[in-house]
């Protein structure tokens, strides 16, 4: 069961979303989630205090999709693992758009605000270690290729909410990388 907390949150996060930060504001929030004005000021008194328990609720709510797909999946090859971050991809860039609007949101934020910074590399670390064990099982040791392909997938989403496709596809092009990353060494050797 959702609390009021966690509604305010989620409201916050379709604002963020919808309009970015400077949207965010606590009269905008209350407006979202239907509420009297002043009630996400009672939860939340300043604006820093809001936009840290909105990368918390980010997190939470993105490690809830991403436990829910991890299952379901247990990839052991570089296009098991292309079908998976695929449906992420279509994820979260479709039904979990406002959400991943705010995660970009936080980041640009986090740029400027060494609070908020340390609070997203906390939480990409917990996610990061869990994407290192389906990069080891389809063959990856090297342990720079969790980061090429989250920045790959990572833009691949960015460019997909900025420009959408309707047919948007990724799988051909991670399981393409992915084959390039764990491509046997001797098969590389002219």
């Amino acid at each position: 069961m959702t609390t009021r907390r966690e509604m305010l949150l989620d409201a916050s996060i379709r604002v963020l979303g919808g309009g970015g930060v400077r949207a965010l504001t606590h009269r905008a929030v209350d407006a979202a989630a239907e509420v009297p004005v002043g009630s996400t000021a009672n939860y939340f008194s300043t604006r820093e205090a809001l936009l840290e328990a909105i990368v918390e609720r980010v997190s939470s709510r993105e490690r809830a999709n991403f436990d829910e797909l991890a299952l379901t999946a247990c990839p052991t090859t570089p296009a098991e693992l292309a079908a998976v971050l695929a449906a992420a991809t279509r994820d979260a860039a479709g039904v979990h758009r406002d959400l991943t609007l705010a995660r970009y949101a936080i980041l640009v934020e986090s740029a400027h605000n060494p609070t908020i910074r340390q609070r997203v590399a906390e939480t990409g670390n917990r996610v990061g270690a869990w994407f290192a064990a389906w990069m080891r099982l389809i063959g990856s040791a090297d342990p720079t290729h969790l980061h090429l392909v989250g920045d790959y997938v990572t833009g691949l989403v960015l460019h997909q909410l900025a420009m959408p496709d309707p047919a948007f596809d990724p799988t051909d092009t991670i399981t393409t990388l992915l084959d390039a990353l764990v491509e046997p060494t001797h098969a590389r050797t002219p």
